[in-house]
């Protein structure tokens, strides 16, 4: 379950989540453990070039992953909520500085857009060295999101 939903994305998650473009997509973004802003201060930020402005850092090596497919929403009426559901990301042969957080965020047009354009969704505490190995972030049982 994320760690926190960014402010902007607050009230839209469910609709982000049901990919409604064309060409829209989920993207997931490693984040470098060193300069990890406070959870507090990275909610704030409105887009992803802004965040990654601050002293957080995208930690480039293992890269991004495109989510455009397998997403599950269920609307919950017994207990008021939305659940979101994700598949688990895995990356191959990993490479480059720790990792402190998987930062997962909209992006309405994949073919067009920069991360002017790209929405922080939600942060997720995910950490670990890249050491050669493939690492498998396992999206929780209770599922991605949960908007309440």
């Amino acid at each position: 379950m994320a760690d926190w939903v960014a402010n902007i994305a607050k009230g839209m998650i469910k609709y982000y989540a049901s990919l409604p473009a064309t060409n829209d997509a989920l993207i997931v973004v490693p984040l470098e453990a060193s300069g990890l802003e406070a959870d507090s201060t990275l909610k704030d930020y409105d887009d992803l070039a802004s965040l990654l402005a601050g002293s957080t850092n995208e930690q480039t090596s293992l890269g991004r992953k495109t989510v455009n497919s397998g997403i599950v929403i269920t609307v919950d009426d017994t207990n008021d909520r939305v659940d979101i559901d994700a598949p688990d990301q895995v990356w191959t042969s990993t490479s480059g500085n720790a990792v402190g957080a998987l930062l997962w965020c909209y992006d309405g047009d994949t073919t067009a857009g920069t991360d002017a354009n790209i929405v922080p969704v939600s942060k997720h505490d995910f950490s670990f060295v890249p050491d050669g190995t493939d690492v498998t972030a396992v999206v929780a049982a209770a599922g991605l999101l949960r908007a309440s």
